[in-house]
């Protein structure tokens, strides 16, 4: 992909991106109108009601600017990039908000005041002439309570029959479906505890607790489970999946004398993210994840995937480059020499990927074989000539490279399976901010909401659709006994 630099010194190939950056933003704004349409009508709203979010979904036309344009390069002298970036900052200036909605508000004399200063005259209107400024402000958010009243009917016959009201999450319940979004969005997307969320809900005049917010999530979970265990078969579809765990803190009643610790495990295909949590960081709980899966599995060298690949011979490990190159950034400043002569090696596979990124894949693994197959050669062949103590750290670097060197050579003889695992570290991003905010969870039935919630909203993501939309939608399709449709059909 060309960089921005190379497009501005080609204005063809500048116009031709901007193009099809345009092109793939309509179909962005498209994709959520027409989920917004789709919930509008199952809430039995007036379609006009969709005007209301034309003017903020045109606006989103900037979301992918950094992944069309954005420098990708993999550059080794990490001092001169900070300089760089010292020197680039040049203060907070106003920025485009390209993606606010525009309101125009104009401001006029009183009448006593259309008067000229200068000579005393009658000040006219100045047609189509005024002094220009923005201003970003913020609408309150309010909630309501909203008095449904169902309309009854009856018949000569003695029959009455009644109109029916909202969908509803639960029976008799005094939430809406809308609610109930908004607190996982505000929880799993936004990161926001819930007592936080209380806080700010009283503020704004609803009295709540923590126990009522917990209380709509899970009612949320029930109703959405399907899509989850969809999103999950989805995923194990896919020939080649990427893998990676972190931790995450399951505390009893005493937090702090009854904490355990667990594990979320991600898996992860180009269009969706699955996550399950579970008390153990071992080979029966990767293969509560992986399940019948039978393909190649893209992870570091965590040992509980070959435990499990030798255990069941149905999938195959890719390792990461990633991980491999990490090892050897981390010992920069102690081994200058030899991490610099491997790190530019390995930038080479990198530079080499980005230039065939767009290729079909039969000619993307050929040139895979052709000019990559000799670096990782070169690669080996440097680490069996390095002399180091198995116990130093370049020693564990080499010895890292060594041990799963079979891994890292998959891809190329696969044209699936990517360089690194990054996507499924990208992916666990948002439950490291969710984790560090409101600490992890209070009961294993809130490890099983919190698995759900997190596949749902990051798939959705991934999609370029909005997560609050989305779960509303598959809320309002599982009340009314409808397939539940997954974030990448809704294109």
């Amino acid at each position: 992909m060309p960089t921005l630099a190379d497009l501005k010194r080609d204005p063809e190939r500048l116009h031709q991106a901007a193009t099809l950056l345009e092109t793939e933003n309509k179909k962005l704004i498209e994709k959520n109108l027409e989920l917004q349409s789709r919930v509008d009508a199952l809430e039995g709203r007036d379609p006009g009601t969709l005007q209301m979010r034309i003017a903020e979904l045109e606006q989103q036309l900037s979301v992918r600017n950094q992944a069309l344009f954005g420098d990708k390069s993999e550059k080794r002298n990490r001092a001169a990039r900070r300089a760089e970036q010292k020197k680039a900052q040049t203060g907070h200036g106003p920025r485009d908000q390209a993606e606010l909605p525009r309101i125009e508000q104009v401001h006029t004399l009183d009448d006593a005041d259309e008067m000229c200063p200068k000579c005393g005259g009658e000040l006219q209107i100045f047609a189509g002439q005024f002094e220009e400024a923005n201003e970003v402000d913020v609408v309150e958010r309010r909630f309501v309570l909203v008095k449904h009243k169902r309309q009854k009917y009856r018949c000569d016959c003695g029959c009455i029959e009644t109109a029916e009201g909202p969908p509803k999450l639960q029976k008799s319940g005094r939430y809406s479906v809308g609610f109930a979004t908004a607190v996982a969005v505000g929880k799993y997307a936004d990161h926001l505890p819930l007592q936080r969320q209380v806080v700010q809900m009283r503020r704004q005049g609803l009295q709540i607790d923590s126990q009522t917010l917990w209380d709509q999530l899970f009612a949320l979970s029930t109703h959405v489970q399907p899509a989850y265990e969809t999103l999950h078969a989805h995923v194990l579809s896919h020939p080649v999946v990427g893998a990676d765990e972190t931790t995450w803190r399951l505390m009893g009643k005493k937090a702090v004398t009854n904490t355990k610790r667990w594990q979320v495990w991600a898996l992860s295909a180009p269009d969706a993210v699955v996550y399950q949590l579970h008390p153990s960081r071992g080979a029966d709980a990767a293969a509560q994840l992986l399940q019948d899966f039978e393909g190649t599995v893209m992870c570091d060298g965590y040992s509980a995937y070959q435990a499990l690949e030798k255990r069941r011979h149905d999938f195959k490990l890719a390792h990461c480059w990633a991980h491999a190159r990490r090892k050897f950034v981390e010992i920069e400043e102690s081994f200058p020499k030899q991490s610099e002569e491997a790190l530019e090696l390995i930038a080479e596979l990198y530079r080499i990927e980005r230039e065939i990124d767009e290729e079909p894949p039969d000619e993307r693994l050929r040139i895979r074989q052709q000019r990559a197959g000799p670096v990782v050669q070169q690669i080996h062949r440097w680490a069996l000539q390095q002399r180091a103590l198995p116990q130093s750290p370049l020693g564990k670097a080499i010895a890292y490279l060594g041990k799963h060197f079979d891994g890292l050579r998959v891809f190329l003889t696969d044209s699936d399976v990517p360089l690194d695992n990054n996507r499924t570290e990208r992916a666990m991003r948002g439950v490291v901010v969710g984790r560090k905010n409101h600490y992890g969870s209070r009961s294993e039935r809130g490890t099983q909401v919190a698995a759900m919630m997190y596949s749902l909203v990051e798939t959705a993501k991934i999609n370029g659709v909005d997560p609050e939309l989305y779960l509303k939608l598959a809320a309002l399709e599982a009340i009314g006994d409808r397939p539940i449709p997954l974030p990448h059909q809704l294109g």
